[in-house]
């Protein structure tokens, strides 16, 4: 059976919509789709269809979830093949690198009725503003709660052995890369997301990544114990000898580590707690002075409480931010010819079977 991986390539963090698109699909594509157009002109729908019939004919997919919408796709892409479809309508400002060449724009307005889109121009702008300011607001709270757990970070870490995790590390490393060597080329690192906040929630895709995985290690420890030091090295050491590496982000600090895959030794190392108790786990919280930080303690869980709360708020707003999307797509999803936009699936999918052969 054909394997399909979920991952976000973007997400709602403490510095606005974040984006790591241009690790949707390497350098070496084949062929990349830019999709425009508006919410609700079955940009998704006509992604989903296309991997949908590529996977039914045996091939594994990558599906790159919406963080706004994340039952909606905002990429498709087939790996074997290097053919990618992706969302370029904004915030993914996604540009042409190589128009003509590997890039083609595909723009959805050809299916639409422009004179009747004209005639609700003031109810869709009106729509639109409101949308952006649920967002904007959404975007506050979690810039807030991302400044809370800075705090919490800055404490945990003046409580931390670094030279005895830096020894642990140093094992580890060895010990995963036993037989390993250095490589004059250097592997490729691929940066996204697995986890982000949405109108659903808080959404993980980390099992579906790891899917493949053949070992997994779990990291644990709160923030500010060094897990994205420790993930850090870990990448490096493996680029170093020339193996391909997932990096997944966390969703609030989009700077930080949650979860790396190693592909060519098909190795994973998350924090993930689903795989905490299965596998074997290195905690980072052992090397922390238990006495200094009992000092803290309420401070702390204070502060985790208050960043709990305002990631609530944000998922609200942005909860609140899909409503106002979904009355937006009906001004389009009324004036769109969905037996063209059918049609043309059919001639796209001819064309990216010429890139099996």
């Amino acid at each position: 059976m054909p394997v399909i991986k979920d991952y976000f390539p973007g997400g709602n963090t403490g510095e606005g919509f974040f984006s790591y698109y241009d690790y949707i699909i390497g350098k070496d594509a084949n062929r990349i789709f830019l999709v425009k157009g508006g919410p609700g002109t079955g940009k998704s729908s006509l992604m989903k269809n296309i991997g949908r019939e590529f996977y039914n004919r045996g091939y594994d997919l990558e599906y790159h979830h919406c963080s706004s919408d994340n039952n909606s796709i905002d990429a498709v892409v087939i790996p074997k093949i290097k053919v990618a479809m992706i969302d370029a309508t904004s915030p993914h400002t996604i540009a042409a690198k190589n128009p003509g060449a590997v890039d083609e724009i595909i723009n959805m307005g050809d299916f639409w009725d422009t004179k009747k889109m004209e005639e609700n121009k003031k109810e869709i702008i009106s729509v639109n503003e409101k949308v952006s300011n649920s967002f904007k607001r959404g975007y506050k709270y979690l810039r807030s709660a991302k400044n809370i757990l800075e705090n919490i970070i800055d404490l945990n870490s003046s409580f931390m052995d670094f030279g005895k995790i830096n020894l642990e590390t140093n094992q580890f490393i060895s010990e995963l890369f036993m037989g390993q060597t250095y490589s004059d080329k250097r592997g490729n690192e691929r940066h996204l997301f697995g986890s982000s906040y949405t109108p659903e929630g808080f959404v993980n895709y980390t099992e579906s990544v790891l899917s493949n995985a053949i070992n997994i290690y779990s990291i644990s420890g709160d923030p500010g114990t060094g897990k994205t030091t420790l993930f850090k090295r870990i990448y490096k050491s493996a680029i170093e000898r020339g193996l391909d590496v997932e990096i997944l982000h966390t969703p609030l600090i989009p700077q930080k580590i949650e979860t790396i895959f190693i592909k060519d030794i098909k190795v994973g190392i998350t924090i993930n707690e689903k795989f905490k108790d299965k596998h074997k786990t290195l905690n980072l919280n052992d090397y922390r002075n238990q006495n200094l930080y009992n000092i803290y303690i309420e401070a702390i869980e204070e502060d985790k409480k208050m960043v709990d709360m305002l990631i609530d708020k944000a998922i609200d707003n942005i909860r609140n931010s899909k409503a106002l999307h979904d009355e937006l797509e009906k001004f389009y999803v009324q004036n769109i010819d969905f037996e063209k936009v059918d049609e043309f699936k059919n001639t796209l999918i001819n064309r990216i079977l010429q890139y099996t052969k």
